[in-house]
């Protein structure tokens, strides 16, 4: 009976055994009184226990690794694969050199402290985004999912491609606020990396050749694509987040 009782307070019966077992507390004064000091004891021992939750950069990283690990059958086996994560790197830069005549220039970067007032905003949401619960309104990396997930929150329809391939898994979207405004926010990830891409409606038409600065660590873009003023922020090395915008921005 003792056996059954402790499946019972673990919900491993079946509906059927649990009403059994229900049925015969009620009448059983020895097995309700064990059930009680069962109950008090797992209680308890649950009340003591320290409970973390995983931050959601760490969440994000286990849903870029199980990405990368859908994507891998896809690729052709014509020669052996390095192992590792050696992969996706050569893999990246087979597309920086297939994007590199994409015509989107950078400025040299400037390590320095946030220039203007949207700048710091920028930065400062970014850095908030990596505390626990802040990364992601919409976790996904379907842009199907993501991308209607934006419709009347935001007064556009933000970019959301799909870079999987490239090893920029994507990992969501968030609603954000920058200069007095609702802005989309769509989260990619390199390895460790967050990269959170920052739109909305440009006040000029005209394309805007990319800027970059630098800030306690951090690396900002800024250009106006497609009618959209886009910021990238990320810990990510220069390099890898140019080749990124590159291959966003094309």
């Amino acid at each position: 009976c003792l056996d059954s009782l402790g499946a019972y307070i673990d919900g491993e019966l079946t509906a059927d055994e649990a009403s059994l077992v229900e049925k015969h507390l009620e009448t059983c004064a020895d097995c309700s009184a064990a059930h009680r000091r069962l109950m008090t004891t797992s209680s308890r021992i649950k009340a003591g226990l320290m409970r973390y939750e995983a931050p959601d950069v760490l969440k994000a990283r286990i849903r870029a690794s199980l990405a990368d690990m859908r994507e891998a059958p896809d690729q052709p086996a014509l020669v052996p694969l390095p192992r590792g994560r050696a992969w996706p790197r050569m893999v990246a830069a087979a597309a920086t050199v297939a994007i590199v005549s994409s015509g989107l220039t950078f400025a040299a970067l400037r390590e320095r402290a946030p220039s203007n007032a949207t700048e710091q905003q920028v930065l400062a949401s970014h850095i908030r985004s990596l505390m626990p619960g802040h990364l992601t309104d919409v976790a996904s990396n379907d842009q199907h999912n993501v991308k209607p997930w934006f419709n009347g929150r935001v007064n556009m329809s933000p970019d959301v491609p799909r870079l999987d391939s490239l090893g920029f898994p994507l990992i969501g979207g968030r609603l954000d606020y920058v200069d007095g405004r609702n802005v989309a926010v769509v989260v990619y990830m390199r390895r460790q990396h967050v990269i959170n891409v920052f739109s909305w409606p440009a006040s000029g038409a005209a394309e805007q050749t990319a800027e970059s600065s630098s800030s306690n660590g951090y690396h900002l873009l800024r250009a106006r694509h497609n009618a959209m003023e886009v910021w990238i922020v990320s810990d990510l090395n220069e390099a890898e987040l140019k080749d990124f915008a590159r291959t966003l921005m094309p």
